[in-house]
């Protein structure tokens, strides 16, 4: 630390004699706060204190109004350089035609990357810091339930400012990280093109897939289909070789190879092609951004790893708290039990795929391409489903007056990669709603993508406009708006008129989402291990990544599936394409389950719109007292767990 003790104290002591004992705890800790950031080159010793003496600001008055002029302009920086970026990435994003180079370019750069640097250099932050608090995790979990929105406000200003890392790391780490969304973007499989054992095709034509996502939910339709079974087996062969990348580099995103994935073998129309398997890229992306994140580690000495920062920092919840909740889940009876039944509704033992198990849903006995008809014709196109997304609100349960609020404040735009929402940073923009629509309309698939992103969007719309500042925008962390997208999503097939008349439909939807939570605790074990392993071995090659990562999901496998599945060493678990390009984001999702089970509980027989917005209206303040607040419960899996002794009574 450039200004020592001796001179913190110096300064410290002449501000109290100046402003008064009252002010002690705000001084000490203000000062602290820059000395811990001031660096040789913002000044001596001397030029510290004076900085301080003189923008120290000890009139409460004066202190609101650069707190409410602050949170102004922070809104309209954070707001124009969110809008920047929406165009510099739109070519990577959407699906306007074929991706150049200058579009890697263009979406590598990132046009705030030098705001922190500048922010430091002309003091402006170091003003923030003298004159707004931080405070650790444990700290704000015994204040916080005290602090009103306008101190939550005063807490997230300085909050912004934890850190100085320099506008080169940051450059370089958006480039990284482009790069890897960029891959797994183009990351597309012609089923056609699939061959089964015997060499047969099993799929229509035209079928285009990203990994894993398009994998994932083609395998999950095919539960009780006519040829299902084969047809999910060659899926799973194909995500097998993608993680251990034994998949030909020539099948990925190439309309004309045929291939057998079964013996690895590539045809062209006339004679077997040799196999040049893909070269660890998929690896080496998540090595380069570890990489950069080893250099952003030393800016951080009170969170010295992108883990700690992530979750302690980002989510504001212990890695160890969040691996308990998903533990509890995966060792628990209830797992057990439905696995049993799920067994027994299939009629055989269960394959590794079967995690992803979709006959609780309505839509486990509903012709795909029945559901990709009535998609196609109600949505033709992305401008089709943006028209009626005030009316999906209203079905949703949003009043006249809430639909026509949001509604027009989303934009929908054909995605390149399967489907994301990005929420718009000030009031005056948009937020954007990506999803993949084929040429001749949206299908079942991207409709369903949809929908789970309008339910991100709609978070991002209440909790822009309905907090009372800029500062404590949104929500806790991605896991909250993971829940209301999940709330959305889970009424996708009632939104198209298709009802489900089954009695036991809430028993029923509680097996479903445990079944999905628990898939996906297991897969952001994963995640969580690879990152622990990387720090472990910070000199390790791509290779040595590969195997450790299909090592790691063999071992998550093996302790919380192979018993109920009756296979062991599985790498099935390390298929997600969020360990590529979106590092350490896999927690979310489990999380968010969580908390949408206990939300849509809480809310059952209310109207959604009003409780949505009177949960979001709550802000980005710690997740805990977020649900505190909306639930009146701390996140706990044991409701879900109490819904699944019920519903395994009924359902059995």
């Amino acid at each position: 630390m450039y200004i020592n003790v001796k001179d913190q104290s110096r300064v410290k002591e002449t501000l109290i004699k100046e402003h008064g004992e009252g002010m002690r705890s705000r001084i000490e800790r203000g000062v602290s706060q820059v000395a811990g950031l001031w660096t040789e080159k913002d000044g001596t010793a001397d030029d510290f204190a004076a900085f301080c003496k003189k923008h120290f600001i000890a009139d409460q008055l004066e202190l609101d109004e650069t707190f409410d002029r602050l949170d102004r302009v922070f809104e309209g920086v954070d707001g124009h350089f969110n809008a920047m970026l929406y165009y510099l990435r739109e070519n990577i994003d959407l699906d306007l035609g074929q991706l150049r180079p200058i579009d890697t370019a263009l979406g590598e750069y990132d046009p705030s990357a030098h705001l922190t640097d500048d922010l430091f250099e002309n003091k402006i932050a170091f003003v923030v810091l003298l004159n707004f608090p931080q405070y650790s995790l444990e700290e704000k979990r015994k204040s916080g339930p005290g602090w009103s929105p306008r101190q939550w406000a005063f807490v997230r200003m300085s909050d912004i400012f934890r850190s100085r890392v320099p506008a080169t790391i940051n450059q370089e780490l958006t480039k990284v990280i482009t790069a890897a969304e960029t891959y797994i973007a183009e990351y597309n499989i012609y089923m056609e093109n699939l061959l089964d054992r015997q060499n047969r095709p099993l799929f229509p034509k035209g079928l285009r897939l990203i990994s894993h996502w398009g994998l994932r939910d083609e395998l999950k339709s095919h539960y009780r289909q006519k040829n299902g079974l084969a047809r999910q087996e060659l899926i799973y062969e194909v995500m097998r070789r993608i993680v251990t990348q034994e998949i030909p580099a020539d099948i990925i995103n190439n309309p004309k190879a045929k291939w057998n994935p079964f013996d690895n073998t590539v045809y062209n129309p006339a004679s077997v092609r040799p196999v040049t398997t893909e070269p660890d890229s998929r690896y080496r992306h998540i090595l380069d951004i570890f990489h950069v994140m080893q250099k952003v580690d030393p800016y951080f000495p009170a969170y010295p790893t992108y883990i700690k920062r992530k979750f302690e920092l980002q989510r504001e919840m212990t890695e160890a708290e969040v691996e308990s909740l998903f533990v509890k889940c995966l060792l628990s009876a209830q797992m057990k039990k439905v696995a049993a039944l799920i067994r027994k509704r299939l009629g055989r033992s269960l394959r590794p795929f079967d995690i992803w198990y979709d006959g609780f849903r309505p839509r486990g006995s509903i012709n795909e391409s029945e559901l990709d008809r009535i998609v196609s014709e109600k949505y033709p196109g992305a401008d089709a489903f943006a028209d009626d997304m005030q009316n999906i609100l209203v079905k949703l349960g949003f009043s006249a007056d809430q639909a026509s609020f949001i509604a027009p404040k989303i934009i929908v735009d054909p995605s390149r990669g399967a489907g994301h929402a990005w929420g718009a940073e000030m009031k005056s923009e948009r937020s954007r709603l990506r999803t993949r629509v084929p040429k001749d309309g949206m299908n079942y698939k991207g409709y369903n993508i949809a929908i789970h992103e309008f339910g991100h969007n709609v978070e991002q719309t209440l909790s822009l406009h309905k907090v009372d500042y800029h500062m404590i925008r949104g929500v806790p962390s991605s896991a909250f708006s993971e829940a209301f997208a999940f709330i959305f999503q889970s009424s996708d097939l009632e939104l198209l008129g298709i009802k489900n008349d089954d009695p036991n439909a809430v028993h029923l939807n509680a097996l479903d989402r445990f079944w999905g939570t628990c898939e996906i605790m297991g897969v952001a074990l994963v995640d969580m291990k690879v990152w622990r392993w990387l720090y472990k071995y910070p000199e390790a090659g791509t290779a040595d990544l590969k195997k450790a990562v299909i090592d790691i999901s063999r071992e998550i496998w093996n302790k919380h599936f192979a018993e109920i599945f009756g296979s062991r060493d599985e790498v099935i678990l390390a298929i997600y394409s969020h360990m590529v390009g979106y590092p350490l984001y896999l927690a979310e999702y489990p999380i968010g389950h969580i908390i949408e089970f206990q939300v849509k509980e809480y809310i059952e027989g209310k109207k959604l719109g009003a409780e949505m917005e009177r949960v979001c209206s709550a802000g980005n303040i710690i997740p805990q007292l977020w649900m505190k607040n909306a639930v009146d419960s701390d996140i706990s899996v044991a409701p879900m767990l109490e819904a699944i002794n019920k519903a395994i009574e009924v359902i059995a």
